[in-house]
């Protein structure tokens, strides 16, 4: 995830913004720039890829750029590579405007037409030109920075986290925010814009947190916040007594938890920017409609958490498509002899895109002619490089080495391209389109209105925390729900536990269930509903605790036969599972919780596997 920092005060800006951009390292970045704006020397930006010594360097710690107001950003690149040129700040044409930005402009291509053809060259790739680029071209109709400002917001269509200098406005800086997070800081006789405290707090503990739609007039005597009318707005203040470790977790204990509570803005990310006029668009795809007619396989490929991605991508996928779908290790793909050929589409899925099986993987489907295409998180990366096709997550990084946000970004992710090639083959109706949908619109607030009801999940950690083994059991979407569930588990609470499918019970497993074993039964997938209840009463007849998850429309019925019952919003099908791990994300957060574990760097893991 990108960071921003900005100040204005009595001391120079640019050894504080650098040091505010150290402390923003933790969120992984691939460039890092400032701008900085003096009487004598104008707006002067600079920045470089790599990381931030690279800058410090070209900048000789700050003392090489006068001036006491300035903005500063680290880059994870969304749009455009790694380089110079794409980092931020970027600059307009006539270099009277520069901007830092977190976030996605969704409607940058439409914008970008338009100034060209307005005369306006563009130096770089990025989404975020566009911003510079229009805030110069109202700038010079209004003559007035802020109505400038005003137009580009009702213009642009995404989210945004904006820091604006002007090089007319010398004594203040501009500040804006939608869907990404920004705060204000208050020092003395200086402020401080932030999009985590973690950069400010060793000058100010004194913050406030701006709102969708506000834009905020940062001056060094103090800052006025208006909101999407143009009207006053008086924040409220907030004191932060944390240590800077504890900020950089932005108040939250662990990464993990902060990263699964960020999982609805993570999925609107990967959303939003595909989705169009209530249509799936992936404008990225080189892939034509006829070579989709015409693949007649799919394999996906990948490991890990992501691998349990895939296998609920067999189920979503065959359903939505009708061609044969199957999910493989990507450890074993290379020494199953595998059959792919060049009707074969092979969808490789991994976080940081350097997985060495999955990368091994993908070489060998790819000499055996099979088009790749690859969900990643990570732009540049070896896998993102040397697929036919590439579709970012564009997630932000995971600290925490238990993903949470990635698997339910490369889930939504997933059955997106589910859906857009089912149109395509005419294997979804319109009716059945136009219902997924409205429901892919409405994830993210019901994955919201999950993580709001939290507090019963951590009541059965407290009771259950002190077992030895630990099972999960489901059918169809279930099942692949379970063995992620009991991945996460295993991962940060060192459990025993094992995801079984519901119908095999009889075939043998069962034989492990005795007096308060713990089974955890999902039940969110309705058409096998009235199964998974038989299986439930199986384990229950042989002295099974249970813990059972089902949707809405169903708590009420199994709770007639389980005591624990944990429910997620009803939805599609197809997105069950993207609700359904979160209750299990928590559930092993709190378990490990409980039994004093390092939850976000468990014992013998790693984030990136590269080595087999």
């Amino acid at each position: 995830m990108c960071g921003i920092v900005g100040y204005i005060g009595h001391e120079q800006a640019a050894p504080i913004l650098l040091d505010g951009l150290e402390r923003l390292e933790y969120r992984g970045y691939d460039s890092a720039g400032i701008a900085v704006l003096s009487p004598e020397q104008g707006l002067q930006v600079k920045k470089a890829k790599g990381r931030l010594k690279v800058l410090k360097a070209l900048v000789d710690d700050g003392k090489a750029v006068e001036g006491t107001l300035g903005i500063g950003h680290t880059r994870w690149a969304t749009h455009g590579q790694p380089n110079d040129v794409n980092s931020h700040p970027h600059l307009s044409q006539d270099r009277s405007v520069a901007v830092v930005h977190n976030g996605i402009i969704e409607n940058y291509v439409e914008i970008k037409e338009f100034l060209m053809g307005e005369g306006v060259q563009f130096r770089s790739e990025t989404d975020t030109e566009v911003v510079a680029q229009l805030l110069e071209y109202h700038y010079k109709q209004t003559g007035d920075i802020m109505q400038a400002v005003y137009r580009v917001l009702h213009r642009i269509e995404g989210a945004y986290a904006l820091g604006i200098l002007c090089a007319d406005l010398p004594d203040a800086f501009i500040a804006a925010r939608k869907d990404a997070p920004l705060l204000l800081g208050y020092g003395e006789g200086c402020s401080f814009i932030a999009s985590d405290v973690t950069a400010i707090i060793r000058h100010t503990r004194e913050v406030s947190y701006m709102e969708d739609g506000e834009v905020a007039v940062v001056r060094a005597d103090g800052i006025r916040v208006y909101n999407a009318l143009g009207q006053s707005v008086e924040k409220e203040h907030s004191f932060i007594d944390w240590d800077v470790s504890a900020a950089e977790k932005g108040g939250y204990a662990h990464f993990m938890f902060k990263e699964i509570m960020e999982q609805p803005d993570a999925v609107r990310k990967t959303i939003s920017p595909r989705l169009r006029d209530r249509r799936v668009v992936f404008d990225e795809l080189k892939i034509t409609p006829e070579e989709i007619r015409r693949m007649q396989r799919i394999v996906i490929v990948a490991c890990g958490s992501s691998y349990h991605v895939g296998m609920v991508g067999k189920y979503n996928l065959e359903r939505l498509l009708r061609r044969p779908v199957e999910a493989m290790l990507a450890s074993e793909f290379r020494y199953c002899d595998p059959l792919v050929d060049e009707n074969t589409l092979v969808i490789v899925i991994s976080q940081s895109g350097e997985t060495l099986d999955t990368m091994a993987a993908l070489r060998q489907a790819k000499a055996l002619g099979a088009r790749i295409l690859s969900i990643v998180n990570v732009v540049g990366s070896s896998i993102a490089r040397e697929s036919d096709e590439v579709l970012y997550t564009w997630a932000g990084p995971e600290i925490a080495v238990a993903t949470t946000k990635a698997y339910s970004t490369q889930l939504v992710l997933l059955n997106m391209l589910g859906l857009y090639m089912g149109d395509i083959l005419g294997s979804v109706q319109p009716a059945e389109y136009a219902r997924i949908v409205e429901e892919l619109q409405a994830l993210p607030a019901k994955m919201e209105e999950v993580l709001e009801n939290t507090e019963r999940i951590k009541y059965l950690a407290s009771r259950y925390f002190n077992h030895s083994s630990i099972f999960f059991i489901g059918r169809n979407l279930d099942y692949a729900l379970g063995l992620e569930g009991s991945l996460k588990l295993k991962e940060i609470s060192y459990i025993h536990c094992e995801a079984y499918a519901a119908g095999e019970l009889k075939h043998g497993t069962i034989s492990l269930i005795e007096d308060g074993t713990l089974v955890v039964a999902l039940c969110t997938y309705a058409p096998l509903f009235d199964k998974s209840l038989s299986n439930i009463v199986e384990v229950k007849a042989r002295g099974a605790d249970l813990v059972a998850l089902t949707d809405d429309s169903h708590k009420d019925e199994l709770r007639k036969t389980v005591e624990n019952v944990l429910s997620i919003p009803d939805t599609h099908t197809i997105f069950k599972p993207s609700l359904g791990v979160i209750p299990l994300q928590i559930f092993s957060y709190y378990m490990a919780l409980q039994r004093g574990c390092d939850i976000d760097k468990p014992r013998n893991l790693a984030k990136s596997v590269t080595v087999e």
